[in-house]
């Protein structure tokens, strides 16, 4: 009977803890290397499925309503890209808030910093696909999605 690729993944780490080793494809690898493997293949693998997430209702009325052509797919896909929420910057930020309080002050504000420059990492490659997205727009398309995007005022 075939085994999961989990289950063949938990197999072959018992294995590494237990002799030490692994063999593949004829060649000794240690412990460290399969471990380093395993931890790649669990991230690719998060990283598809996250990939394959379908946009939120509110990306899928955008795409409707701007009747995008063919030839714009790739950059609407790369923006929709964008807008995903990133599992690791999410984890980042939990453990950030998580450590605020055994920071002494000084500390908080460096921590505050750091995780400032992320976010304003992430907008700038968020802004980035945005306006590759905005360039492939004809002029009807752009005012759509100007009308589409905008937020109403706060307290409305």
């Amino acid at each position: 009977m075939a085994r999961s690729g989990i289950a063949y993944l938990y197999g072959v780490l018992m294995e590494c803890f237990i002799m030490g080793t692994y063999r593949f494809a004829g060649r000794l690898m240690s412990t460290t290397r399969v471990l380093g493997i395993s931890a790649l293949s669990v991230f690719l693998f998060a990283a598809a499925a996250h990939a394959q997430t379908p946009p939120s209702p509110q990306l899928q009325q955008l795409h409707d309503a701007l009747n995008l052509r063919p030839d714009q797919d790739a950059a609407w896909r790369d923006y929709v890209r964008s807008t995903a929420v990133n599992p690791q910057e999410m984890a980042q930020r939990r453990d950030g808030s998580q450590r605020m309080a055994g920071l002494t002050a000084p500390e908080r504000v460096d921590l505050s910093v750091q995780m400032m420059k992320l976010d304003l990492a992430s907008l700038q490659l968020r802004g980035a696909a945005l306006k590759n997205f905005y360039a492939s727009l004809t002029p009807e398309q752009q005012a759509v999605f100007d009308r589409e995007t905008m937020r109403p005022p706060r307290g409305m």
